[in-house]
């Protein structure tokens, strides 16, 4: 698909091409403003069209595969034509205003200029090896004629570039692996000319290309997607940025020197091309599965929310990738039925178009307590789990709920088994191919069995009491942290051999937890109803059974804000060459709705950031002249103490903000320069 203008001299695109396997069509904006099939009659309409370009003298480039036809875009008509030497057809091509570039098979390379009603074949080389892709998109001082060519090949799986207009080549890269390269091009962001090379398997190379020696330095990888992409330029307020389109489009943009990579909300993508129309200024076409789009690209922003009223409360969530759908525990309040004034439902979604598919509705009493998707060992199938309770108005505390367990088949919930429990599955894991649920005081292991009828169960195996109520449950291989409703944290182990689980260690401060979460093997992570956030570790090398049997605290934080989950993850895409690449995250989301991360910093990084942040405290008054260090001190009914081993992010940020003065004096005391100051701040900022 390739957009093209009716002069040289227009400031808006006329028509846009659109290519299929044994045709082409050709639309254009009328008066009205629609999109309407029109002829350009020097155009081939009956054939697979390869690459359209504007050209100069207002002409228009069509190549398909047995010729080059240069066409008058004034009087439609065609003015010159390369046919292809005989026995052999034009594999790929690509042009600019003045150039065109083509292989055929056998590996040949033809390089051809466009002048006024003349198609000039100026140079030909012969490769080794059949070509996949090519690029001559002019980012020299000349923004009409390109002195590098960008070669992608077959067999060796490399990418070149010559030099024009002699094909002389300048730069081999080998790109190992057996994945071929399905798009190459070359782009300028803010200055830096850069080349782009994207595999057939959603990989993207990117490298720095030297303009005078066409040298290509500063290699980097990153998945987008799993299917071929395609990469084209298109402008978006006044800048450059790259689409990929495929399975998993993205735009590719630059933001103080650096690449960054965003996610655009839509599926699979087959091919974009910018359409700036009087009407849709600034837009791009977007051709799906049996589909064209006119849209334009909102800013560019690492982060895109859009709200789905689902007009019902949804009260936990939980996305499953092969299926692609989300399962949400949701409750709608029935105002006519005073005798049932609560209905609860388990609700499956599409995960693109958030549609209801299919709903399973909950008893009466009965509330959907958690949610989980996952597999059983020996068993294929991926299901879904939830845990429920019968809130009974005359019980203080549940005495019965269910562990149900569905597949997801034509699109519908099917129960495939369900299980009485004594009380309220507060909490469900996927554990070593088994089911772990925290039903009341109590852990229970289930074991997933095949009945000799076919059918599957689930059996009890082991279990744990010891908790007042075991809230919330994280597993990691064969430990088990609990939170628990007042007696904060503690550490079980499963015991194959035994099967049983036994308590490893536990902290005996008494918090009142609302989320647990695992960091690594020794640190785990809580946050508590008085808005506080600490870490505890696993003592593992410690000299007595008292000490082993002890989690040590060793952060504190106020955090003013209840956690109500913790998620390992990220809200943007991680790209593993940047320094932040490495670090973990979690996601934690609020009472009030506040999505926040947590990082896990190595020490250099945090000693760095902590001294930062206790200068910045002497600059940066707090709002009504409130300490920051009183504000973010652990508080709770028991005791005040500073935060330790924890960094407000959101203050050592703030240092961008600052002007220039403040920021030079914090540079002298930290004896660190701005500009290094600005990086590593900025660096910060990339987690979110």
């Amino acid at each position: 698909m390739w957009s093209l203008r009716a002069a040289t001299e227009d400031p808006y695109d006329t028509f846009l091409v659109v290519s299929f396997i044994s045709e082409t069509r050709i639309l254009a904006m009328n008066i009205e403003d629609e999109l309407e099939e029109t002829e350009i009659e020097g155009f081939c309409s009956q054939v697979q069209t390869l690459f359209c370009h504007d050209a100069m003298y207002n002409q228009l480039v069509q190549v398909t595969s047995s010729s080059i036809r240069l066409v008058s875009s004034t009087s439609r008509e065609l003015r010159n034509e390369w046919n292809a030497p005989s026995g052999y057809s034009i594999n790929v091509a690509t042009a600019n205003a003045t150039q065109v570039l083509l292989a055929t098979g056998g590996g040949h390379l033809v390089y051809l200029e466009i002048g006024d009603g003349i198609l000039t074949e100026v140079k030909h080389a012969q490769l080794e090896y059949e070509v996949s892709c090519l690029d001559i998109n002019p980012i020299g001082e000349n923004p009409n004629y390109s002195q590098l060519a960008t070669v992608g090949m077959w067999t060796d799986i490399s990418v070149r570039i010559f030099s024009i207009p002699d094909l002389n080549l300048v730069t081999k890269e080998n790109l190992g692996g057996e994945i071929i390269p399905r798009s190459v091009l070359l782009c300028s962001f803010e200055g830096i000319p850069y080349l782009l090379c994207a595999l057939g398997d959603g990989h993207l190379l990117n490298f720095l290309l030297n303009m005078s020696t066409g040298e290509l330095t500063d290699r980097k990888k990153v998945s987008l997607g799993t299917q071929p992409i395609t990469l084209r330029t298109f402008s978006s307020k006044n800048t450059t940025h790259v689409f990929a389109a495929s399975d998993r489009p993205t735009v590719i943009y630059s933001s103080n020197k650096k690449l960054l990579y965003s996610n655009v909300n839509l599926k699979e993508v087959s091919h974009m091309c910018p359409f700036n129309s009087a009407a849709f200024p600034d837009s791009l076409a977007i051709a799906k599965e049996g589909e064209l789009t006119i849209g334009t690209i909102d800013d560019i922003q690492k982060l895109h929310i859009r709200s789905i009223p689902l007009g019902e409360h949804a009260r936990r969530i939980c996305h499953q990738e092969q299926t692609r759908t989300f399962a949400i525990c949701s409750l709608k309040y029935n105002q006519s039925n005073t005798e049932e004034p609560e209905m609860h439902f388990i609700r499956l979604l599409d995960d693109q178009t958030f549609e209801f598919m299919s709903t399973y509705p909950l008893d009466q009493y009965e509330n959907g307590c958690s949610i989980l998707s996952c597999s059983f060992s020996d068993d294929s199938n991926v299901y879904y789990c939830v845990g429920t309770a019968y809130v009974m108005p005359e019980e203080n505390e549940p005495t019965k709920g269910r562990i149900l367990v569905f597949v997801v088949e034509d699109q519908k919930l099917q129960l495939i088994a369900e299980k009485e429990t004594k009380g309220a599955v507060y909490s469900i894991n996927a554990f070593n191919g088994k089911l772990l649920a925290a039903i009341n005081q109590k852990i229970q292991l289930y074991k997933w069995m095949l009945r000799d009828d076919g059918t599957r169960e689930l059996q009890s195996e082991c279990g744990h009491h010891g908790h007042i109520l075991a809230l919330y449950v994280q597993t990691r291989g064969d430990f088990i942290v609990v939170g628990d409703l007042m007696k904060s944290i503690s550490l079980l182990i499963y015991k194959h051999e035994e099967g049983a689980i036994e308590e490893r260690a536990r902290d005996y401060n008494a918090n009142w937890m609302s989320a647990v979460e695992i960091l690594d093997d020794d640190i785990y992570l809580g946050a508590e109803n008085n808005f506080n956030l600490f870490t505890v570790r696993k003592n593992s090398e410690g000299a007595t059974d008292e000490e082993r049997g002890r989690l040590e605290v060793v952060g504190e934080y106020h955090l003013g804000e209840f956690v109500n989950r913790f998620r390992h993850g990220s809200l943007v895409m991680r790209l593993p060459d940047s320094d932040v690449g490495q670090i973990p995250t979690v996601i934690f989301g609020t009472v009030n709705g506040v999505i926040g991360v947590i990082a896990s910093l190595p020490n250099e990084q945090y000693l760095f950031f902590e001294k930062l942040q206790s200068n910045l405290r002497k600059v940066i008054k707090g709002v009504g002249g409130l300490s920051h260090e009183q504000w973010r001190s652990f508080y709770n009914e028991k005791k005040t103490v500073d935060a330790k081993n924890f960094l407000d992010g959101d203050l050592i940020e703030s240092f961008l903000d600052l002007g220039r003065g403040r920021m030079e004096e914090i540079s002298k005391v930290m004896s660190v320069s701005v500009e290094e100051l600005m990086k590593r701040v900025e660096e910060l900022t990339r987690l979110h």
